[in-house]
């Protein structure tokens, strides 16, 4: 487990510098660099509004995940490896940047800071409800042993509030950079925790029951008075 961690920010740390090396150097010739940021005030802002929320989101969960109590039962690997590889290309695709991309927006520090103040909130709310759940916290799909069903918090009109944040995040960053394939990136990601979500509800009624269904009657699953 600890080699497959190490390996994973180590991947994540060559990316990064890879970004870094295109975009602030003149050593890969403007038509041919993939990320297609510019060498101006507007660019580097741009660029920091992307990857902070994120950043700190990464931080945050790889932190609090060592607080989390043991599982008594999980989802397969396979079905974690598909969330996790459309949740993943999701986020490329709102945060990369192709010369002679299409563009739903006009990029500028207006767009920028509000699509920032959008994740900054989706952020916030995420962690929110991760505080909420406490140690019934799992990246699978899983119930722990001596699970209880949160209803405090977030988690009183909402039964998944950190997927609404993490959403959220997604569409911020999607403003932040304002490319058409930012959008496609946000479509896959409603669709990867749709998906998260029916298995999560599936398990959690195999749990709790009726309980859960009532729980369910009284909450929405995403977003209050509309789904």
């Amino acid at each position: 487990m600890q080699k497959n961690k190490i390996v994973f920010w180590a991947t994540m740390g060559a990316f990064v510098v890879l970004a870094l090396i295109v975009r602030f150097t003149g050593l890969i010739p403007a038509d041919i660099r993939g990320f297609g940021f510019e060498h101006t005030p507007l660019a580097r802002v741009q660029l920091i509004a992307v990857c902070v929320p994120w950043v700190i989101f990464s931080l945050y969960w790889e932190i609090a995940a060592k607080n989390a109590a043991e599982s008594r039962q999980s989802e397969a690997t396979s079905s974690r490896a598909v969330h996790l590889v459309l949740t993943n290309l999701a986020l490329v695709l709102t945060i990369i940047q192709f010369n002679g991309q299409g563009r739903f927006l006009t990029v500028s520090f207006l767009t920028i800071g509000v699509g920032f103040a959008v994740a900054a909130l989706g952020l916030l709310f995420a962690i929110s409800a991760r505080r909420a759940l406490g140690r019934n916290w799992s990246g699978k799909i899983t119930i722990k042993v001596e699970h209880q069903l949160i209803r405090s918090g977030p988690y009183r009109l909402l039964r998944h509030p950190i997927y609404t944040g993490i959403l959220t995040m997604y569409a911020g960053t999607a403003l932040v950079t304002g490319t058409w394939l930012a959008i496609v990136g946000v479509v896959m990601a409603v669709f990867a925790y749709a998906r998260k979500i029916r298995l999560e509800e599936a398990n959690m009624r195999t749990a709790f029951g009726p309980e859960y269904d009532a729980y369910c009657r009284e909450s929405w699953a995403l977003v209050p008075w509309l789904y």
